[in-house]
């Protein structure tokens, strides 16, 4: 008598999945096309969730997806390379009832995302390199060290006003660079007791340490220029008035391709230079730009169209003209699309900028 083949196979079948990642678990969501599996915990790991789906579900074409978070996209590089088919999206794009946002539980998350995914309603966010993530988080660290000392400078100051000590007027101007005059004098000064005279120390110590892993990094960041071929888009970007250095590797790192944006008005999108709309019936109202923004690159390129606005004879033009009709902060953001449209013929045309006062 011939033994029955009692093998299982899901061949031609697609399973969902819904994955809610903390530090030490996850919380996963399994549907099939029609119906729901289960919901469950795990260690956080690819493997254990690729042993379980070979195990229940063997043969079958694996689809999952998360939310942006903590982990970054090294969670989406272990579940593609466990053969399940990952997409990472924003925590804004998966559709939301109003009780589930005000009743929030890794079950309930788990669950909204493996829907949102079997339906087709989720639309996957832009995966850079893993190069181009370790380039991002150094340039991304500089702007932490700035805030740093930034943050230092000023408490040293705070003390000094506290303590009803003035800077004096030739040194004003060169505290806010902290020059070598000014932290002479600053080691000279003398308190009370041995506290306020510790606690200046410490600061300016601080301070010091803050100055010192800036000047660091920036050098490293200038050396990079030279290395992955990011020299050529940097001269490139550069030519570009109101395009600095930091600049450029703050657009390079943030970007990674600028051809994964079809148009001007998709990149101006990503960087959160569109204004905020709210429509309704034969209404419609315009605010300011929208909140959902790379805040890294929109500060980047805002702080640029200051600067060029200074040296381009016909960004300054536009720049009056709009001031005419609107305020500064709105005129800039004009600029600032007007800056962008640069940056992309530049970089898709691999030409200089020539600047011009027509």
């Amino acid at each position: 008598m011939q033994a029955k083949d009692t093998k299982i196979s899901f061949k031609g079948q697609n399973v969902y999945l819904g994955i809610d990642t903390h530090l030490k678990s996850w919380k996963v969501t399994v549907l099939f096309e029609n119906s729901v599996f289960k919901t469950f915990s795990q260690d956080p790991c690819a493997e254990v969730l690729k042993k379980f789906l070979r195990k229940n579900f063997p043969e079958a074409t694996y689809y999952s997806a998360y939310e942006a978070s903590f982990c970054g996209y090294s969670v989406h590089r272990e579940l593609e390379k466990a053969g399940i088919k990952n997409i990472v999206v924003n925590p804004a794009d998966i559709p939301t009832t109003d009780k589930e946002r005000k009743q929030r539980e890794d079950k309930r998350d788990s669950r909204k995302i493996a829907k949102s995914l079997r339906n087709g309603d989720l639309q996957g966010i832009y995966i850079p390199t893993i190069i181009t993530m370790e380039f991002r988080t150094m340039v991304r660290y500089r702007k932490t060290l700035v805030k740093e000392v930034n943050r230092n400078k000023n408490r040293v100051k705070s003390f000094l006003y506290f303590n009803g000590i003035k800077i004096p007027p030739e040194l004003d101007t060169t505290s806010k660079h902290w020059s070598a005059r000014y932290t002479k004098w600053l080691k000279g000064l003398s308190f009370s007791s041995k506290f306020g005279n510790k606690t200046l120390d410490m600061l300016i110590k601080t301070t010091t340490y803050y100055r010192r892993k800036l000047l660091e990094v920036t050098r490293e960041l200038r050396n990079i220029q030279e290395e992955n071929g990011y020299g050529k888009k940097i001269k490139l970007l550069i030519s570009i008035p109101g395009i600095g250095i930091i600049t450029a590797l703050t657009l390079l790192s943030e970007i990674e391709d600028i051809n994964r944006f079809k148009n001007l008005d998709a990149l101006c999108s990503y960087i959160g230079l569109v204004p905020s709309t709210n429509s309704s019936g034969e209404k419609e109202l315009i605010g300011d730009i929208t909140p959902r923004a790379n805040k890294p690159l929109r500060n980047a390129i805002i702080e640029a169209a200051w600067i060029a606005v200074r040296n381009d004879p016909s960004l300054a033009l536009k720049y009056n003209q709009l001031r005419q009709k609107m305020k500064s902060n709105k005129a800039i953001v004009r600029i600032a699309k007007k800056l962008l449209n640069r940056i992309r013929y530049v970089l898709n045309n691999e030409q200089e900028y020539v600047l011009s006062v027509n």
